[in-house]
């Protein structure tokens, strides 16, 4: 067979698979079609399918067709970080400037510091950081991690949950928005090149430069022009910081944040973050998966996995429980809001594939964060939906008797 035949054998795998697990049985629940995706680019990388048939993975995901995978998952990611950035609205977050920074800043805060507390043990044994990595780089890359919210992700599960419109989704996605700010600031410093410092200082300043221009374009353009012009900024902001040094990904967001949606059809916009996971992202899951790497009874990874996912809970739900505490929420708030915010999903398998990519982790703790997203994810729903149920029917209650 030649390689576009194999290719497409690879493809049909990918899009294949996760459907009819997700759709056959029935996990919508607990773990939603984007999760079933995550799962299965795992069960599809060398630590299981290629661990149960060696030959049939590597002719199947020999070299030429990663590579294809690879470049329709860097595209496919790349647009999806501009569309999280996009989806960014800095004015609600400044009108509600005291509590969006207190729980924010909590929130992201307080799983950092057992996340940094939880890679400082692991700093104690070999091959979990990575060659290149300092032991500053590898504590706040592996914090961070275990204080990510996915925000695209906590979106569709609000949805499904019928809160994303309502004040309190209003509010959590004020408090994941600053958040996402903040990973990405750290992201940048942590992926700072001394020895290319230049180079990143040249790519901030023309960033910082271009930017009011291209705004100005941007509002001088027709609405059909906007799309197109968008795209050529997202690959010149992301080719700029990857050459700079900071990785594609960091140029993708930036390009995304300085965007405005009221530039776009909201109901577009929509539309394309449901093509970008339709069409482009499952590929980007299963070439995430197929970097995935441990020895099957490798009990360590999982055990790192567990204490990360307890890190990275608990540092949420405490977080929350002190800004309730601080700001004066009802009952039963702020175990909810913690739940959804330490909701991980793409978001952190972006970030621990930076860190993979810079060396600073190994493939081993990029399995064990991996493992810690899905997990993390799956819990959101089974937990949160109760509980929210819970929260409503009070409220009916106390709106009949007053």
């Amino acid at each position: 067979m030649n390689t576009t035949e194999i290719f497409l054998i690879a493809m049909l795998l990918i899009f294949v698979a996760p459907y009819l697990v997700w759709r056959l049985g029935r996990t919508d629940y607990f773990a939603p079609l984007v999760v079933v995706q995550i799962i299965m680019g795992i069960l599809l990388g060398p630590g299981i399918l290629g661990a149960v048939y060696p030959e049939y993975h590597r002719f199947v995901f020999n070299p030429d067709v990663v590579k294809t995978l690879n470049g329709i998952a860097w595209w496919g990611v790349m647009l999806f970080v501009m569309l999280a950035g996009i989806e960014l609205d800095l004015k609600k977050v400044w009108q509600h400037r005291r509590e969006s920074v207190t729980t924010a800043g909590l929130s992201l805060g307080v799983p950092l510091m057992f996340g940094c507390g939880a890679a400082l043990l692991l700093l104690a044994y070999e091959g979990w950081i990575g060659p290149k990595g300092a032991n500053w780089q590898f504590m706040l890359g592996i914090g961070m991690a275990c204080a990510v919210t996915a925000l695209p992700v906590l979106v569709l599960l609000m949805e499904k949950l019928d809160i994303l419109r309502q004040p309190m989704g209003q509010r959590i996605l004020r408090y994941a928005s600053l958040d996402d700010v903040a990973i990405w600031g750290v992201l940048a410093l942590i992926m700072l090149d001394w020895e290319r410092v230049g180079r990143q200082l040249g790519f901030l300043l023309a960033f910082g430069v271009l930017t009011p221009l291209f705004r100005r374009l941007m509002l001088r353009l027709p609405a059909q022009d906007r799309w197109y012009v968008a795209l050529i900024w997202l690959i010149a902001c992301s080719l700029g910081a990857d050459w700079a040094g900071l990785h594609y990904m960091v140029g993708a967001f930036l390009a995304g944040v300085v965007m405005d949606a009221d530039w776009f059809e909201q109901d577009k916009l929509d539309g394309l973050f449901k093509n970008v996971l339709l069409v482009l992202m499952p590929v980007f899951f299963l070439s995430t998966g197929l970097r995935t790497k441990w020895d099957v009874g490798s009990y360590p990874v999982f055990f790192v996995a567990g204490l990360l996912l307890l890190a990275s809970v608990g540092g949420k739900l405490a977080g929350a429980y002190i800004a309730g505490r601080a700001l004066g929420w009802k009952k039963g708030e702020a175990s909810i809001i913690g739940w959804l915010l330490q909701t991980k999903g793409l978001i952190e398998i972006i970030f621990a594939n930076i860190l993979l990519d810079k060396q600073i982790i190994t493939s081993e703790t990029f399995t064990a964060l991996l493992l810690m997203a899905v997990a993390s994810t799956m819990l959101t729903i089974p937990i949160v939906h109760p509980k929210l149920s819970r929260v409503q029917n009070r409220g009916l209650v106390e709106q009949a008797s007053s």
